[in-house]
């Protein structure tokens, strides 16, 4: 400090020699003046930090005006002192910490993660506790928990694969997969499903004491639950019991113990054949020997539902009705129950009706109000329901589509008889229009319906017998 004293000193006398002009005493000492102006020096610091002078560009100048204007000298051109060169200050230092701190972390980052086995996301096994512990984050599970395992188990893959093979795996493609599902290995695939009620808790191994064999469907309305408790009664717990409300109401229904077991689908307005078109998909019941798709206006008081299985099985029927009560309900007369026997499969009926004595309605045909198919023959019935043809009038006369020989498939379980009470109710869910009751406009769709179905399966059998360079029967209408 003191050799810088000396040199102000020097620049202050020759200043004087050369300007005689009034000046202030002379400046103590550059440390003094520089105590006095903390802001410059520390704006000095920061703008200059790498070579360890203040430059005279950022003294401000606005503290020099009130001595110019005196006559004195601005230290505008006065160096830091020499010893303090080349020092970097504490700002300094902090600054190349961080950046040195920051670097070092970036490379240990990746020398860590390359360390590591590559793991796919799809590979992570969690546990199934992990939706409880989404739902619950008091259920002990935390999801240190989870990582770990999931880890653990990405590890134990990643290992046997590198342990079996280092050459790429090639692709999964099962062209005989059902359609969509080729991409996934034959053993995972499920390409059925059932209507068996699970669990939300336990084992799901454990969730079935016993597995239902059979399906019961029933289309109702809250008018007929007493008639419908009579019969589901008629079904043991061998058979699933499924209803349809037409009429949108199904709490009523829970005045029942059976109907908390049942599955209840709801769409208003709707008929059998319209549920069963979309829930009854062939995939989706295929776990149930017998399928019953059942009106709601029958009397089974002389019904027994495992005795009619026994009797099915044992006559080789795919298709299948209860024989009706003579004297109430009666359109067909193959329907009609004979007393004398066990099954039918042919009858007479009126002069003229039947072309064929193995053709409907004399043979291979049933209603469509009681029907009871196998698995084999609703895979196929169900195809042929159409999607707005909703009634299903004319269905009765095509199954026999759907097996074969028709004659010997289809038949009426005269053992085993119902009453067909008759009951429109259905018809009262339709619009009263041009004057004319709901009813009547339900029968005039039936009728319109049984029309189109024709046309369309003539139509269809004619285009592919054409395909095949055969000439199309005279006439395939039903």
């Amino acid at each position: 400090m003191i050799g810088a004293h000396v040199w102000d000193n020097q620049i202050l006398a020759a200043h004087r020699d050369t300007n005689p002009i009034p000046v202030s005493p002379p400046i103590p000492s550059l440390s003094s003046n520089l105590s006095s102006l903390p802001i410059i020096v520390s704006s000095a610091r920061r703008l200059s930090p790498r070579f360890g002078f203040v430059p005279a560009a950022v003294l401000r100048r606005r503290r020099c005006r009130p001595a110019a204007a005196a006559g004195e000298i601005c230290p505008v051109h006065m160096a830091k002192p020499a010893n303090s060169i080349g020092r970097s200050t504490p700002r300094s230092n902090e600054g190349m910490r961080l950046i040195f701190s920051a670097v070092v972390g970036v490379m240990l980052g990746y020398l860590f993660g390359v360390s590591f086995p590559t793991v796919n996301i799809t590979k992570l096994h969690f546990p199934s506790s992990i939706i409880s512990y989404i739902e619950d984050r008091n259920s002990g599970i935390t999801t240190q928990t989870l990582l770990n395992h999931a880890w653990a188990s990405a590890n134990r893959h990643n290992k046997n694969n590198s342990d079996s093979t280092s050459e790429e795996v090639p692709k999964i493609y099962v062209p005989t997969n059902p359609k969509g599902a080729e991409r996934l290995p034959p053993g995972i695939v499920v390409s059925e499903t059932d209507l068996f009620p699970r669990r939300l808790w336990g084992d799901p191994s454990e969730d079935l004491s016993s597995e239902p064999r059979y399906l019961v469907t029933f289309t109702v309305g809250i008018t007929q639950k007493a008639n419908i408790d009579a019969a589901v009664k008629k079904f043991s717990d061998k058979f699933t019991i499924m209803l349809f409300h037409y009429d949108g109401r199904t709490t009523e229904w829970d005045e029942f113990e059976w109907s908390k077991r049942a599955i209840h689908v709801s769409v208003r307005k709707q008929t059998k054949w319209w549920y069963a078109k979309r829930f009854l998909h062939p995939d989706v019941v295929a776990r149930y020997d017998y399928i019953f798709i059942w009106d709601e206006d029958l009397g089974v008081e002389h019904f027994n539902a495992e005795k009619y299985i026994e009797l099915v099985r044992k006559h080789g029927l795919d298709i299948s009705q209860p024989g009706l009560q003579p004297d109430k309900g009666l359109t067909w007369q193959m329907t009609k129950r004979r007393g004398d026997q066990e099954v039918h499969k042919v009858t007479e009926e009126r002069p003229g009706w039947c072309t064929d004595p193995h053709l409907p309605p004399c043979a291979a045909f049933v209603e469509i109000m009681a029907t009871v198919f196998s698995r084999d023959a609703w895979r196929c019935v169900w195809h042929m329901i159409q999607n707005d043809l909703v009634h299903g009038w004319g269905l009765d006369f095509a199954l026999r589509k759907c097996v074969e020989p028709a004659h010997e498939k289809i038949g009426v379980v005269d053992a085993q008889w119902i009453v067909h009470q008759a009951v429109p109710s259905l018809g009262n869910q339709g619009n009263a229009e041009n004057g004319k009751a709901p009813w009547e406009g339900v029968r005039a769709r039936c009728r319109k319906e049984w029309e189109i179905f024709q046309t369309r399966l003539a139509d269809a059998e004619k285009a592919y017998y054409l395909s095949q360079g055969i000439t199309p029967p005279n006439s395939t209408l039903v």
